[in-house]
């Protein structure tokens, strides 16, 4: 076994016992027997544990912000239906039998206070999906799109979030319905703005009406 396909193995193996089981509850040696590398190889793939800690949240981050793109970019029809087809994507995902909920925030709890790494990984993960929501906001007409990515970034973990401990996949659906307020919010704004000229104050938007 070379050293890529030892290290290969060994992020395939913390990313599913980490994810499933949290970072420090996992001994390096169960990752030396669930990824079938020596002990000695471990070792020379990551010399400590935070080595492979920090790996597995960067390679993580790639791959489940490449998933979620994918995804909406086949799935959505126009550019409006972008922001509320990431909430279509949580909604699977939260469906899955392994969801755990967020891996950057479980690090973040679990070792956030201790190392700086964690905490640079998980800072990372959390800015570049605000982002990728700004730049598909980018394109629909409002006023402000920093402001409404950063609303709807806030459902996205908030979703996430009490999807894992309430084991309802339903908070992505209730998540999407709320951007979607959002999203219709600020192009209403933007058009009242707009109709009225560029020195007039943005008109109120009115709070739904609560159902019960």
């Amino acid at each position: 076994m070379n050293h890529e396909e030892a290290r290969t193995r060994l992020l395939d193996a913390a990313g599913r016992l980490f994810y499933e089981r949290g970072i420090q509850a996992v001994s390096m040696d169960e990752l030396r027997a669930a990824s079938g590398v020596s002990l000695k190889r471990l070792y020379q793939c990551f010399p400590a544990k935070h080595d492979l800690v920090e790996d597995y949240l960067l390679r993580r981050d790639a791959r489940w912000r490449a998933e979620l793109a994918d995804y909406v970019a086949r799935q959505a029809r126009t550019p409006e239906d972008g922001p509320l087809v990431v909430f279509d994507w949580l909604h699977t995902w939260f469906t899955a039998p392994d969801f755990r909920g967020c891996a950057f925030i479980n690090a973040f709890g679990e070792l956030g206070a201790v190392s700086d790494a964690v905490t640079r990984a998980a800072r990372h993960h959390k800015l570049a999906v605000l982002e990728y929501l700004t730049d598909l906001v980018r394109v629909l007409p409002v006023r402000d799109p920093a402001e409404l990515a950063g609303q709807l970034v806030l459902l996205v973990d908030g979703s996430i979030t009490a999807a894992a401990m309430t084991g309802a996949p339903s908070a992505a659906l209730r998540a999407r319905t709320a951007g979607a307020i959002l999203v219709a919010a600020a192009a209403t704004t933007t058009a009242a703005t707009a109709t009225a000229g560029p020195d007039a104050s943005p008109a109120p938007v009115s709070a739904p009406t609560p159902s019960g």
